[in-house]
């Protein structure tokens, strides 16, 4: 067995403290231990100045609307911008194709390790199958709050779970798009173990429309010939309705909460302590140029995990991105705790922890250089970049 011994400025293990002038000793896929340069013969280190880290987990993309990349202008809102998804989203399966294929390689050579992946269709199953990155496949469905057409709006998004292989999950898209009726045929197809996704409070109008029955998504289900007359206001926000109609005791990964406020976060964590907050920073700035309070969170104890969204709300699918963005517009979250947020969190978040997330002993979890003094630099720097090592 041909052995490594990498070593750089630190080693982030996560699951323990960084260790200065460490090394990885690795047979090119496993971490066999961890070492000191002490401990070594100088010729047989590879030195990197910097820092080594385990491999990224992308806790939230949609690998599907690649193809979509620069379609949909910046800065609408949510609601003009999933117009614009669903305008240019029949295009040639070729081009799909191709789009979902670089797509993965892109998030690969960005250090990515494994993915938490929304999908209504089984257009990136192929992919998937053959890809190095490890996924987690949320198949997504909605019924646009259409109870006595749910079955029917619905068939197509059965079959693809069907086709699903590898880690699945049935899941409801947003709350303002999920019937009663849905929610509980949702937690009927999945197993009491599945982990479950939505998407969860991205702009204003979604609260307005549950707690006062105002607000845009009239006008926009009626531009798309759905009646929503016969919808009542909960009075309560949208996450809360989310709550009313979820399983508690299922892990659960909620997606942006671009405009959670710190009650909700306290009630979503009584309701379940088992719940993963999702951030996709630069999706929350292309979509509605804005993000959410991160402080709030950190406040409340909330676990949290990083995303990209997809290449349709987002110009580059990049965990180091993501961090990069949190720490220029709000630089009081440490870089050890984007780190956790952006590895072993997102590993425990999808339950691959026992294989990602951490430099330990016997685990396989990817090895990433990135060009980055800690004690000096500003992450955001254009000079800070990732380079996968294994």
């Amino acid at each position: 067995m041909s052995l490594r011994y990498i070593t750089a400025d630190w080693i982030y293990p996560i699951s323990t403290s960084r260790i200065r002038h460490g090394v990885v000793i690795t047979d090119g896929e496993q971490i066999i231990r961890l070492s000191s340069r002490q401990e070594v013969p100088a010729d047989k280190l590879e030195y990197f100045k910097g820092i080594i880290t385990p491999g990224f987990i992308n806790t939230h993309c949609h690998i599907e609307l690649s193809l979509l990349k620069g379609k949909a202008p910046t800065g609408t809102g949510l609601l003009p911008f999933i117009k614009h998804v669903v305008t240019f989203r029949n295009i040639e399966q070729a081009y799909i194709d191709k789009a979902i294929e670089q797509a993965d390689l892109e998030m690969w050579d960005n250090g990515i390790q494994a993915v938490g992946d929304i999908c209504n269709k089984a257009d990136s199953f192929n992919v998937k199958s053959k890809s190095r990155i490890r996924y987690y496949s949320f198949v997504e469905m909605f019924d646009f709050l259409q109870e006595n057409r749910m079955e029917d709006m619905i068939k197509g998004y059965v079959d693809t779970y069907g086709k699903a292989t590898g880690l699945r999950s049935a899941v409801p898209h947003a709350p303002y798009s999920v019937s009663p009726s849905l929610f509980k045929r949702l937690n009927e197809m999945n197993a009491p173990d599945a982990i479950i996704s939505i998407h969860n409070q991205e702009t204003e109008d979604e609260d307005h429309f549950f707690r006062k029955g105002q607000g845009g998504f009239f006008d926009f289900y009626n531009g798309f010939g759905f009646d929503l007359s016969h919808f009542h206001p909960t009075g309560t926000s949208s996450v809360r309705y989310s709550m009313q109609h979820m399983n508690p005791n299922q892990q659960t990964l909620l997606v942006h909460n671009t405009l959670t406020p710190p009650e909700d976060i306290k009630a979503v964590q009584a309701w379940n302590p088992n719940v993963y907050w999702v951030i996709c920073a630069n999706a929350n700035l292309y979509i509605e140029n804005q993000m959410p309070h991160l402080q709030s969170f950190i406040d409340k104890g909330a676990t949290m995990t990083l995303g990209t969204d997809s290449l349709t709300s987002n110009w580059q699918l990049s965990i180091l991105e993501e961090m990069k963005t949190i720490s220029r517009y709000q630089s009081f979250v440490p870089f050890d705790t984007l780190l956790q947020w952006a590895t072993l969190n997102g590993a425990r978040a999808l339950r691959m922890d026992d294989q990602l997330g951490s430099l330990d002993e016997g685990k396989s979890p990817g090895i990433l250089h990135l060009s980055f003094d800690p004690d000096g630099d500003k992450l955001y720097d254009a000079k800070v970049a990732v380079r996968r090592l294994v």
